[in-house]
């Protein structure tokens, strides 16, 4: 992290006595001509790191944030910055912006920058530097940030001290928004040299006057349902399955629905709802495997599918055509390394899949209806009823958090989302709208995206994630005096670890013993951190819940400000109870499949 203060002229880092070439913009006036073309361009907030040569950007920002003009969030550390940003571009849809001083502040957006790459986010870098003359002197703070993030970034420009970056910003923000041809959306940067002075001129003050108080409007997203005319009769009968991956959207849930297949959906498609949508579907899919009466015969694609290996292996198998619904172009593979045809428009897509003959339909639902009653028998455990709930557990905790969500719902790496792609019923209706740093499927910066989310998206906002997730990010809890608290519920499932190691062969290797407690130690990361003082120092209210009855009570109220609810677990039997789920499905599935 940069100091957050670096006087200009001393070891900060000024260069007195060094004059800007005749005609050059100053650093200030530079500064403002590149936020007056940002927010032509449609950004609309920015976050900002404290440091000195970036001076001149935080200035301008203030001028435009007093008129009303940007929503401006400060933040100390650059890491959450940077994820605090992409939480923003993916609440709003439009680019957001991060500030940063030079030097490893610069450094510190690597990771966002990263997801922001693989998810296709408009995420825009603006880094301050050095001007070319202390350029590899030894300047403090100074360092190569020019295509510092190499291929991560759409779009790098080097913008010299004093020239004008109008041109440097329009081109930017035309490759983070996807405006160039076959170039999907995604993060850029533009790196500004500043030199002295690095504050505005004597004479200068904020505006406001009559634009004082006319802040930015946003109306909130809400989920979506689409309705497709129902499959023509021409199409032929197969037996194909609709999978949707992460930010499939609704259209794989109307394409499903119109042509009569079933629809297996990630929980961050924002497609798990509607009639045909399947539950428990990666627990159902070898019993509609090739030695079974009716298998799988094609796969159609939305979306990009992270969660389950038993999807990896159907999408994998040579004997049943798959095809990749792609209109646009997309940042998540290249082109020819995936087996799976790509189809531009719905027609094509159509044509491909046919429509799903009715036994075929009523087949998954009916073992879709049986598993998931079969799987919540065994997340209630033998006192079902007994009113005081059952002990938490990962698959448990997901299915109440899906139940409750509205507004936002936002899902951490690792078991979390897992939990509910496994355990969460999917609803007629959509009841939220669902996020997950998927791109690269990281831990880092959670908390931060989640707080992103909930400002830009101006509504309530739960998320979800587990106990070493958090830690990670626990400087994400801080915001500065005087920033927007947003509303935003944290549910933490605490199993003092991480848990989904034990369900991979990592599990299997510790129940072995041939490893000691290395498997523990190394994969495990036991902690005895205390949650509840950790929200105490941040200011943040708390409270600890053990039981799905007092999770269901917690959830069911009203999310104002911020708050955790931290669900205690014990995760050594978590290995246990899966092979549990697994045979209570397996045998509800035979019972109305045969077999």
């Amino acid at each position: 992290m940069t100091p957050a203060g670096e006087p200009a002229g001393s070891d900060g880092g000024g260069e007195p006595g060094v004059p800007a070439a005749g005609g050059a913009l100053g650093a200030v006036e530079a500064a403002r001509v590149a936020v007056a073309a940002l927010l032509a361009a449609g950004v609309r907030s920015v976050v900002v790191a404290p440091g000195s040569r970036s001076a001149p950007m935080a200035y301008a920002l203030a001028e435009a944030d007093a008129a009303g003009r940007v929503e401006l969030l400060v933040r100390i550390d650059e890491r959450d910055a940077g994820f605090t940003a992409l939480g923003l571009a993916l609440a709003t849809g439009a680019p957001a912006a991060v500030l940063t001083t030079s030097g490893t502040a610069v450094g510190n957006l690597l990771p966002a920058v990263m997801e922001a790459n693989h998810a296709a986010v408009p995420l825009v870098v603006l880094s301050a530097d050095r001007p070319e003359e202390l350029r590899g002197t030894g300047a403090n703070q100074t360092t190569v940030q020019p295509d510092l993030f190499g291929d991560h970034v759409r779009f790098a420009a080097d913008v010299a001290a004093g020239d004008n970056p109008l041109r440097a910003v329009e081109t930017a923000l035309s490759a983070a928004t996807g405006a160039f041809e076959d170039i999907p959306p995604g993060p850029v940067q533009l790196n500004l040299a500043f030199r002295d002075p690095l504050v505005p001129a004597d004479g200068d003050r904020l505006g406001g006057g009559e634009e004082v108080g006319r802040r930015i409007h946003r109306a909130p997203r809400h989920p979506l349902a689409l309705d497709f005319p129902a499959a023509s009769a021409a199409l032929p009968e197969r037996r194909t399955v609709v999978l949707a991956g992460h930010d499939a959207g609704p259209v794989a849930e109307a394409f499903a629905r119109a042509h009569g297949l079933p629809l297996l959906a990630e929980p961050s498609s924002n497609a798990r709802f509607g009639p045909n949508a399947v539950g428990p579907y990666r627990l159902l899919l070898e019993h509609f495997g090739p030695e079974s009466g009716q298998p799988v015969e094609r796969v159609v694609l939305f979306g990009r599918p992270t969660l389950s290996r038993p999807v990896s292996a159907l999408l994998a198998r040579a004997d049943v055509p798959s095809a990749l619904y792609q209109p646009v172009p997309v940042a998540w593979y290249e082109a020819g390394r995936r087996t799976e045809l790509p189809l531009e428009t719905l027609a094509d897509l159509a044509d491909f899949a046919g429509r799903g003959p009715a036994a075929w339909l009523d087949a998954w639902l009916l073992a879709g209806a049986a598993a998931q009653h079969a799987l919540d028998q065994v997340l209630a455990g033998p006192n079902a009823g007994a009113g005081a709930g059952t002990p938490a557990t990962g698959p448990a905790v997901g299915a109440l958090v899906w139940e409750h969500a509205r507004g936002q719902l936002v899902l951490g790496s690792s078991n979390g989302i897992r939990d509910v792609d496994l355990a969460g019923a999917p609803p007629q209706e959509p009841q939220a709208t669902v996020f997950a740093n998927r791109g690269l499927a990281g831990i880092d910066g959670t908390l931060a995206t989640a707080t992103g989310i909930a400002v830009g998206g101006r509504q309530e906002t739960t998320v979800l994630l587990g106990d070493v997730t958090f830690l990670h990010d626990a400087g994400g809890l801080l915001l500065g005096a005087g920033e927007t608290e947003p509303p935003l519920r944290i549910v933490v499932l605490n199993d003092a670890g991480g848990a989904i190691f034990g369900l991979l062969e990592h599990g299997a290797v510790e129940q072995s013993g041939r490893y000691g407690t290395a498997v523990e130690r190394l994969f495990g990361t036991p902690h005895s951190v205390d949650l509840s003082a950790l929200a105490a120092a941040y200011g943040v209210a708390h409270r600890a819940v053990g039981t799905t009855a007092e999770l269901a009570a917690a959830l069911a109220e009203p999310v104002t400000g911020r708050s955790i609810i931290e669900v205690r677990a014990d995760r050594r039997d978590l290995r246990a109870l899966h092979g549990r789920i697994r045979t209570a499905v397996a045998a509800a599935v035979a019972g109305v499949l045969g077999g």
